[in-house]
């Protein structure tokens, strides 16, 4: 997998165009977090079952009750945390505004002060200041930014919580299908269909990082192993002794 290509143009109308167009907000992250989620939880259940000895039948619904529960936990967990950023940045959006209308001057030394750890000093300084202080919209949103570190960008609560869902859903059936066919190899195909999720979404990952495709998914791979055969060992101790 090769890495993101980050590249873009440099003439004047691509860089005005890429600014105008503003921040592109992922939800890749969304995809991954469910992805890898859905197919540990609903392998361990298949691992579980398969160690109790249970009928394949007991496996698919409680598999199918893993997918629809736990997926929409996921996602209500998903939209419930992204929202409460959101409205968290605006408490803090609300703050600062009281403070600047309030408190200007004090909001002016706050502005000078970050621009002076960047470098800026004297005449240039305070004309940084007065630029940044002319109007609220742009003094609010440098405040928000450069004390709070909070981004213009804002991710959709919903959006990110549909995505979680359908990689949930789509990634955790993988473990089921071999099932809906039951026979003596069905343990065995979904050890290894579930394994090449793990590998292919650990591989995904390594877009957020610097390290190779191969070992990110190599890592997943081993958590989503582990996984499984601690629940497969669960499912097998509490059969022989129930």
């Amino acid at each position: 997998m090769a890495p993101i290509d980050l590249d873009h143009g440099h003439e004047p109308h691509e860089i005005a165009k890429r600014l105008s167009d503003g921040p592109r907000i992922s939800y890749l992250r969304d995809w991954v977090y469910g992805g890898i989620d859905g197919a540990v939880t609903t392998f361990a259940v298949v691992a579980g079952v398969e160690g109790a000895q249970l009928s394949s039948s007991v496996l698919l619904i409680l598999g199918a009750a893993n997918l629809l529960a736990d997926g929409f936990s996921m996602a209500a967990g998903s939209y419930s945390a992204t929202k409460a950023e959101i409205d968290d940045a605006n408490r803090i959006r609300e703050i600062e505004q009281h403070h600047i209308r309030t408190y200007p001057e004090g909001e002016r030394e706050e502005i000078r002060q970050i621009f002076a750890a960047k470098g800026f000093e004297n005449e240039e300084l305070e004309r940084v200041v007065d630029v940044i202080t002319a109007t609220e919209a742009r003094w609010l949103e440098t405040m928000l930014t450069e004390e709070h570190g909070i981004t213009p960008a804002q991710r959709q609560p919903l959006r990110g919580a549909i995505a979680t869902f359908v990689a949930f859903f789509i990634c955790g059936g993988i473990p089921l299908l071999p099932f809906i066919f039951a026979n003596d190899a069905s343990l065995m195909l979904a050890s290894v269909l579930t394994g090449a999720v793990f590998f292919i979404i650990g591989s995904m990952k390594s877009y957020w990082s610097t390290a190779k495709w191969w070992v990110s998914g190599l890592e997943t791979l081993g958590i989503g192993a582990a996984a499984g055969a601690m629940a497969y060992g669960v499912g097998y101790f509490l059969s022989a002794i129930v």
